[in-house]
């Protein structure tokens, strides 16, 4: 049960659970239409509670509700619907962040602002589904705003449905597409041709990274060093696979085990081999 504290729109409210005292937005349509504050509410099985106490990289979540529009609370919700619908079970607490992006991102728009992300294009491959489920908030804004949102604006939202479904936030999701489209650039460098992020070669390589970024991140080991071999049977691309992990280690502040490097390597001589046979 709660006791209405602040009734934010027709959809959402603070409420402060008698228990406890703590304070919770809850959303939900038509929660709060017709309440007044001080009212008492039992919101049913429909309704999302999220509690107000979250600490998030955009600033705690109480500030945020205060400073967001209704509004952007209410698209951010519905984008963690359709996560849901894709993914089951996920984070609902990504909302202030989303909520937050999204009431910049809505005022750029309506200002004729744009943003440019360089890696949209890995973004939209390297987290697909997500992507997906991020578009969702382009027929959203058109009918709420009359507003047509880009890829680029989707792009970063897809990077926060990325952050309700595992455990990496928002910034280390950027860092890891960041990491795949240096390793690419490094590549193409050596190899003198362009990679299409479409191909085969492409994903093999986007998909080690990311799980090499998920193991430096939990502290996770492999346990086969192959160092020796790709040191001395493919050098080249041992080298550029020890640029790399320097890089990422300094991007995400962690320390990359060495035997990562060899591991790596493999996959870069792959991706090598193959652009030189396409030559």
């Amino acid at each position: 049960m709660y006791r209405i504290a602040k009734v934010l729109n027709h959809n959402a409210l603070i409420g402060v659970e008698k228990e406890n005292a703590q304070e919770f937005l809850v959303m939900g349509k038509g929660i709060a239409f017709g309440k007044k504050v001080g009212q008492e509410l039992e919101p049913d099985e429909t309704a999302q509670v999220y509690s107000l106490t979250e600490r998030t990289e955009r600033g705690r979540a109480k500030e945020i509700v205060k400073e967001v529009s209704p509004v952007s609370l209410e698209l951010a919700g519905a984008v963690l619907d359709e996560a849901e619908k894709e993914f089951g079970r996920i984070d609902r607490s990504i909302l202030f962040p989303m909520a937050d992006h999204l009431d910049f991102a809505i005022r750029r728009i309506q200002n004729g602002e744009q943003i440019s992300n360089p890696l949209t294009e890995d973004i939209r491959v390297m987290f697909y589904k997500e992507y997906k489920v991020a578009a969702c908030i382009r027929p959203l804004l058109k009918e709420r705003f009359d507003i047509e949102i880009d890829e680029h604006e989707i792009g970063y939202i897809a990077l926060h449905v990325h952050s309700a479904i595992v455990d990496e936030n928002v910034s280390q999701a950027m860092e890891i597409a960041r990491a795949v489209r240096e390793s690419i650039s490094l590549v193409e460098q050596i190899t003198g041709n362009s990679i299409d992020v479409m191909s085969l070669s492409y994903n093999r390589l986007m998909n080690h990274i990311r799980c090499m970024v998920a193991r430096i991140v939990s502290g996770e080991k492999l346990k086969m060093n192959i160092n020796d071999y790709m040191s001395v049977k493919f050098p080249e691309a041992f080298q550029a696979a020890q640029t790399i992990c320097d890089e990422i280690s300094q991007r995400l502040k962690l320390p990359v085990e060495e035997v990562e490097i060899g591991y790596l390597a493999m996959h870069m001589e792959r991706m090598m081999d193959r652009e030189e046979e396409e030559e």
